[in-house]
């Protein structure tokens, strides 16, 4: 009998073939290179089965990975050298933890006879990472390349998701095997999707049941669950309205009848005020966070709280739970639906209504069809929403543009945002952009800052070199622009250090043959959008934005959320 022997890292090509991976986000170096003399062979000719995309940065390899998973499903890939090229990596990592992004980030290292020596860009990867991980491993030895791999990607993806850190020693990469094909489907003490209690069901459903303001809380969890018709068939049954947290935005369709808006310190007005006053909250898959809940001290106190998540160690971590229905929402979302009563609240949803009406009128339409001025930020982001009817992907910075834009898109299609909630990570939108032109076919519309835009600026290249169509709206106000808000109303408008002195974008968009527009009045904004969405590949479109442009509504921090206010 032939023995298929083959080194650790032709082992680590087979395993992710194994795993149905597609794409792979990295930069080679050093401590990686027997990896990536084996992946030429998989990235070409007939044994091709992955696109490696050369990133400009480490940070953005994982970023992409982050916008990749989010958009299809799967599990996104960074591949990168060790010493520097890891710790690049240490904001993302952190960033799919907070945000339960499924990626599996594979770094090389040192041989295992150099560890602990200083050896050049020797780095403790595992113990940085564990904090920030699901899971961090060391690979040391070429056995254990296929077991490590399938329980990386079975850890990754399963129950909450996030992610894996391997820690891939360079003499593992080297050294020879016979290859023995390893499938995990088993963890020792982690259990992934916890047995659905029966008895909370019922408690959950009779309370429903008998609720007359009740209120849902739609979190990225139904996404990750792709749970979205459980959830229409749950809300649609019980007649109950839903707020949206910024990651489960298109959990529920914009213009979804029991859509009540988005939660949080910059949602809508009527949902955040109503948190105050319904009578029962169903929080599903969503973890309380403090730009949702404001005051905890204050927060919902006179209503009955459910609580669906996956994760335990979520359940009266921020707000304390009634009722805990620990479960995959895919599961107990129709479980409790089954026992409901198909009811009707049209009262308390109407009730809600006059305080639309008023932030409509307040901040809405002066934000999105001003009719002098400046150019805004809410009239460019709603431009793009009514171009692209609900049917792009929204990829976001973070900052006023991150605001702006997830409050003025529009959602038909669910995993149809991708931004940073958890880490608020700067330089996170354009490369999560790219990632996401990888795993989608549809339209991907990433909003950035000219803070944000400028710390990934380098990823401009990756966009050069793969023709990755992202439409790039530049929303230039010439400001760190959140932060200046937050100066000009709690710091006495003492202004530090938030101007920004920026480059010629058009040059910079010249140098990277990426096609450019300017708008500087919104006489020509829908010209310009109906170019940019016109063109096949990438482009940027650069808006001068009212310098002093502010986010509306809002809760001050530590506030009560019907502290909320609608104007400054």
């Amino acid at each position: 009998m032939l023995r298929d022997r083959i080194t650790g890292a032709k082992a680590l090509m087979r395993a992710l073939k194994a795993e149905g991976v597609k794409t792979i986000f990295g930069y080679p170096g050093g401590s990686i290179m027997p990896v990536y003399d084996a992946l030429y062979d998989y990235t070409r000719g007939e044994k091709k089965c992955f696109d490696h995309i050369l990133v400009r940065h480490e940070q953005g390899a994982t970023h992409a990975a982050e916008g990749y998973a989010r958009v299809s499903g799967e599990v996104g890939v960074a591949l990168v050298t060790s010493g520097p090229g890891v710790t690049n990596t240490l904001t993302g990592i952190a960033d799919a933890m907070l945000d339960s992004t499924p990626i599996v980030v594979i770094a090389g290292q040192v041989p295992i006879a150099a560890l602990g020596t200083d050896a050049f860009q020797e780095v403790d990867l595992v113990g940085v990472a564990q904090p920030i991980s699901k899971w961090s491993y060391q690979i040391r030895h070429a056995e254990d390349v296929a077991w490590a791999v399938s329980r990386a990607f079975y850890i990754a993806r399963t129950g909450r998701p996030g992610p894996v850190v391997l820690d891939f020693a360079k003499n593992a990469q080297t050294e020879e095997i016979d290859w023995v094909p390893t499938q995990i489907d088993f963890v020792r003490s982690y259990v992934p999707y916890p047995k659905l209690d029966a008895v909370a069901v019922n408690r959950a459903a009779n309370i429903i049941n008998n609720a007359k303001r009740p209120l849902a809380l739609v979190g990225q969890g139904v996404e990750l669950g792709n749970a979205q018709e459980e959830l229409k068939a749950f809300l649609e049954k019980a007649d109950i309205p839903a707020g949206r947290t910024m990651l489960g935005l298109s959990a529920l369709p914009s213009n979804h009848p029991l859509n009540v808006g988005m939660l949080g310190m910059h949602g809508n007005y009527a949902v955040n005020l109503k948190e105050q006053e319904c009578d029962v909250l169903i929080a599903i898959g969503m973890r309380f966070s403090d730009r949702v809940t404001g005051n905890l001290k204050t927060y919902a106190k006179q209503a009955i709280v459910i609580h669906l998540d996956i994760d335990r160690s979520e359940i009266d971590k921020n707000v304390k739970t009634d009722v805990a229905v620990v479960a995959d929402c895919k599961e107990s979302l129709p479980a409790i639906t089954a026992l409901l009563k198909t009811n009707e609240h049209h009262e308390w949803r109407e009730s809600f209504k006059e305080l639309d009406k008023l932030e409509r009128e307040k901040v809405i339409e002066p934000a999105i069809h001003p009719t002098q001025g400046p150019l805004l930020m809410g009239e460019v982001v709603n431009a793009v929403a009514e171009a692209t009817k609900g049917d792009a992907v929204l990829v976001t910075d973070v900052g006023q543009n991150q605001l702006f834009a997830t409050r003025y898109f529009k959602y038909n299609h669910n995993r149809s945002i991708c931004t940073s909630g958890g880490l608020g990570t700067m330089g996170y939108g354009m490369p999560a952009a790219i990632g996401a032109t990888f795993g989608t076919s549809r339209t991907v519309c990433c909003f950035m800052g000219d803070g944000g835009f400028q710390m990934c600026i380098e990823e401009l290249g990756t966009i050069m070199e793969q023709k990755a169509p992202v439409k790039m709206i530049l929303l230039n106000n010439n400001y760190l622009g959140n932060v200046r808000q937050w100066q000009d109303m709690f710091w006495m408008r003492r202004k530090s250090f938030t101007k920004m002195l920026n480059p010629c974008y058009e040059l910079i968009a010249q140098g990277y043959g990426i096609p450019y527009q300017a708008v500087t009045d919104r006489n020509s904004l829908a010209e310009a959008v109906e170019k940019m969405l016109a063109t096949d590949g990438p482009f940027i479109m650069e808006c001068a934005i009212k310098e002093e442009d502010n986010v509306l509504p809002m809760t001050p921090p530590g506030m009560n959320v019907n502290d909320m206010m609608l104007e400054i």
